[in-house]
């Protein structure tokens, strides 16, 4: 973990409280810490950093099995690769929506966060732009391979060709991604381990029907956001589904209850300051629609359509 961090890390589960992590070193190589662990002198929690990964969940066991697990299959992460970076491997196919994804980026922000970053694509565009960007995900198989591009900067991947018969892919960082001002992390978008108003720029890409308690996690967004001079690039394709989401805090996809009706209608509420849960507003600048794809062999790829809204205040 690098250690641009450090200043900005709390104890995630003595949130709302924000009690900085004490960091203990067990082996640091140039501003990279390779071991060592984080504590908290509230809860006595302690959070390890093994080979260079900090892991900032508050109970890491609650998310192995059901519907977290898939997203640490060795087949799955090609899967994400291939979306995030197929079009440096020359399937053109890909790049509008990469381009699209960046072009709804703040053109400069010192300090930026990628929530459910998977492989990282969106969060070497946000390092590129401003001062550091560090992205998070639940899945250590996810972050493991985002910070092994950063330090390898090429990558090499297979995904079914047909049947038993696979297909390789290949790939290197282009030189303005930069891997210097980039960190990755394990933790749960739902009790982010930073400190309020860490970040310039914060985005949440096709995450928000994937978590258990959806509103919780857009009031962590909000929390961890500059309160003027911020960004928030907000987009889901709103898949709900009771497999990751109990029915309850769905919000929308419904015909009853607070947050009935089209999803993309209620979160634009909540960030205009309805029930004013989120403070101060966002102002929403653009809305546009961007599609992404996601193949599992040659003859099958599906294309998810997402929802953009971007803000600032």
């Amino acid at each position: 973990m690098k250690t641009f961090l450090l200043p900005h890390l709390i104890c995630p589960a003595c949130l709302p409280a924000e009690i900085p992590l004490k960091i203990d070193r067990s082996r640091e190589d140039r501003g990279d810490i390779v071991s060592g662990k984080l504590s908290c002198e509230k809860c006595r929690r302690i959070f390890p950093i093994r080979e260079g990964i900090a892991f900032l969940l508050i109970d890491p066991d609650s998310y192995r099995g059901g519907g977290q697990s898939r997203y640490d299959d060795t087949e799955m992460v090609n899967r994400y690769l291939w979306s995030h970076y197929a079009d440096l491997a020359g399937v053109l196919s890909t790049g509008e929506a990469n381009s699209a994804w960046a072009e709804c980026l703040a053109e400069t922000a010192t300090t930026a966060l990628d929530t459910g970053c998977a492989v990282g694509r969106l969060t070497f565009e946000m390092g590129s732009r401003g001062r550091w960007a560090v992205g998070c995900d639940l899945s250590l198989n996810f972050v493991r391979m985002a910070r092994l591009l950063a330090t390898e900067r090429r990558c090499t991947f297979s995904l079914p060709l047909e049947g038993n018969l696979r297909e390789s892919f290949s790939f290197e960082l282009p030189e303005h991604l930069c891997s210097d001002t980039v960190e990755f992390v394990v933790a749960n978008a739902q009790a982010l381990p930073f400190a309020r108003e860490t970040f310039q720029q914060t985005a949440s890409v096709n995450l928000l029907d994937r978590v258990s308690y959806p509103l919780a996690h857009l009031y962590e967004m909000n929390r961890v956001a500059h309160k003027a001079g911020a960004s928030f690039l907000f987009a889901d394709p709103f898949s709900w589904s009771a497999v990751s989401t109990p029915e309850d805090k769905w919000l929308g996809g419904t015909a009853t209850g607070p947050y009935r009706g089209r999803g993309l209608d209620n979160v634009r509420s909540l960030l205009q300051g309805k029930d004013r849960i989120i403070a101060p507003v966002w102002n929403i600048i653009r809305e546009t629609r961007i599609s992404w794809a996601m193949r599992t062999h040659t003859n099958h790829t599906e294309i998810i359509t997402s929802e953009v809204l971007v803000s600032t205040r």
